[in-house]
């Protein structure tokens, strides 16, 4: 018998608990290694934040599903994996061996902010982090009798949606003293969007009294304060980190072959260009074609991933998977109200957000 070994609860991942559930690969142990029982769909998490779902309504029970595919679910993360000895190192110090392993584990906040990256700010990742903080940081909102600030330290579509949401959010809880600064590093939000959308959301920042630092960049984060590039500093309570995708450390250290940032290289097929019996997918993959990190190409990636890994195991031929030239982006904007974009078509409106709704309702109707 063959031992499977799925690393990470990420989107592509689910596609291969739901595929293993409704048809077991044949001859074949399977392991799932996540160091959470639960996986919150990014997509809903401005929603939860601004008031629309409850944190339920956001999660899909990981573990539930690796129960109903009959396989073992271990709580924790891979801290190594040996590509000789075909085996990872848990962080609960347990080693677990393989014939074929699939990676898709998420990535990292990029904390090149040095010092007080960490010391000083709340990276929005792991996203159960985020999560345990946030009623934490709201309550601390509440209390506070002579204003709160908080900043977000980046300036694309989670950070841009981040900012709408919890300005929502503190708008549905009265706090006229809590306010919201969105820190970029260009001179519009929603960078490699098109430019017109991003006029919109610029526009929609300031409808809602967002204000948005333009052409500059985060340096270093000190208690109660933000230093920028253009030598000002922003006095703030707390600050939030998201600031793009960084690799985990452990696959480049283990010998896969990686990209100049540490993210795992694969073939069309999903394998590893230097260990074929490695399969990686979502934001820890870097595609044959390179594409950004979202959480929209690791959904398309899954169900070609679980394919590939039936195949894989039975001899069969494996699909080759291409990412999407151009993908939807969909983003809230506080209320029930959200911008669209694919390729240079945009839109926006009430309507966009009942689409997305939909859409994202959908999704966790499949796996929950």
């Amino acid at each position: 018998m063959r031992r499977l070994l799925l690393i990470g609860g990420g989107h592509a991942h689910v596609y291969v608990l739901d595929a293993l559930a409704r048809s077991p690969y044949p001859d074949c142990e399977v392991t799932l290694i996540s160091p959470y029982p639960r996986q919150i769909y990014s997509g809903m998490l401005p929603g939860w934040i601004a008031g629309h779902y409850s944190i339920e309504q956001c999660a899909i029970p990981i573990s539930l599903l690796a129960s109903r595919a009959g396989i073992r679910f271990v709580q924790s993360a891979c801290t190594e994996l040996d590509s000789e000895l075909k085996q990872v190192r848990c962080a609960n110090g347990e080693t677990i061996p393989f014939d074929i392993a699939s990676i898709d584990s998420g990535s990292d906040v990029d904390l090149g902010l040095d010092p007080g990256a960490l010391e000083f700010a709340l990276p929005i990742r792991p996203i159960e982090g985020f999560v345990a903080a946030w009623p934490g940081l709201l309550e601390r909102a509440r209390q506070a009798k002579s204003g709160f600030m908080l900043s977000i330290v980046g300036d694309g579509a989670a950070g841009t949606e981040l900012a709408f949401s919890i300005k929502q959010r503190f708008a549905r809880e009265q706090l006229a003293n809590a306010q919201v600064t969105l820190i970029g590093g260009n001179a519009l939000p929603l960078s490699g969007l098109p430019e017109r959308l991003r006029n919109t959301a610029l526009a929609l920042l300031k409808q809602h009294g967002i204000p948005f630092l333009a052409n500059r960049r985060a340096i270093e984060l000190i208690a109660g304060h933000v230093r920028l590039s253009d030598a000002t500093s922003l006095a703030c309570d707390v600050s939030l980190l998201v600031t793009g995708a960084a690799a985990p450390t452990w696959p480049s250290a283990s010998g896969l072959a990686c990209d100049e940032k540490g993210f795992i290289r694969v073939t069309p097929t999903l394998q590893s260009t230097s260990h074929p019996f490695v399969f990686a997918a979502g934001d820890v993959a870097a595609y044959a074609e390179p594409r950004p990190k979202s959480g929209v190409f690791a959904v398309r990636a899954g169900p070609v991933l679980a394919n590939n890994l039936r195949s894989v195991l039975t001899g069969k031929t494996m699909q080759r998977w291409a990412p999407q030239g151009k993908a939807l982006y969909l983003i809230s904007t506080g209320k029930r109200h959200a911008l669209a974009a694919w390729g240079p078509l945009y839109t926006s409106g009430v309507w966009v957000w009942r689409w997305k709704d939909r859409i994202d309702r959908r999704f966790m109707q499949r796996f929950s």
